[in-house]
């Protein structure tokens, strides 16, 4: 009888729900808490083997063109040690723009929360500047976005289609150490989400990380974006 009053069916706009009392619904809540919290210690370990994850180191040099004239990959980090690149499907004279790398775009946060972290964002594309510029007014967005002039899409694994790497400098070393595509995208857009993807993490001390790693306190860092530095 206690399930009965606890729990009933009702259609609700053609669709079969579950109404339950309060009690009930608090249970149930719980229950759903308990596994929201195992997601996030199983991503909180997940980022962890990114941080101790192994590097590739760049030989090759590679040519950008963007707002400032030419630029080379060290130059896209603009003096931070960790660079992440969205490679944007934005094609030559191209009439409709992946709608999935568009929402990529909009989802992402300023980037002064990064810059605060030792690192940099920018888009890469394989359309010309001037279309880039232009889409980029179009869209209200002020990522920094490059036309890429050679094999470096091809070489970091987006020869077609759309994808994340992840760099870092060491003076004039540079060294690949991260690569996601498809649904590996999805979850980016947060501060917290793109510094999970990089060598050196949210930076706070709470995260298991190589011996040498610098960090801080978490929360105390956060400033609104505008106050940075």
């Amino acid at each position: 009888m206690a399930l009965i009053q606890n729990r009933k069916t009702k259609e609700i706009s053609g669709v079969v729900r579950q109404i339950l009392s309060p009690e009930a619904w608090k249970d149930e809540l719980a229950e759903l808490r308990k596994a929201e919290k195992e997601l996030t210690r199983a991503h909180d370990r997940l980022a962890e083997k990114r941080r101790y994850s192994g590097w590739v180191k760049i030989e090759q040099n590679y040519a950008f063109t963007g707002p400032g004239g030419t630029a080379t990959l060290a130059d896209l980090f603009d003096d931070h040690s960790q660079l992440i690149v969205y490679h944007h499907m934005l094609k030559p004279a191209d009439p409709s723009p992946c709608e999935g790398c568009c929402m990529v775009a909009d989802q992402i946060p300023h980037l002064a929360h990064l810059h605060a972290r030792d690192t940099s964002l920018v888009f890469v594309s394989k359309a010309p500047t001037v279309e880039i510029e232009a889409f980029q007014k179009r869209m209200s967005w002020a990522i920094p976005w490059y036309e890429t002039k050679d094999s470096f899409n091809a070489d970091f694994d987006v020869a077609t289609g759309f994808g994340i790497n992840v760099f870092y400098r060491d003076g004039e070393d540079l060294y690949r150490t991260y690569f996601t595509n498809g649904r590996g995208v999805e979850t980016l857009g947060t501060v917290w989400t793109l510094l999970d993807l990089t060598p050196l993490g949210r930076q706070e001390n709470w995260e298991a990380a190589p011996d040498g790693t610098q960090q801080t306190q978490p929360y105390h860092w956060w400033r609104r974006h505008n106050e940075y530095g």
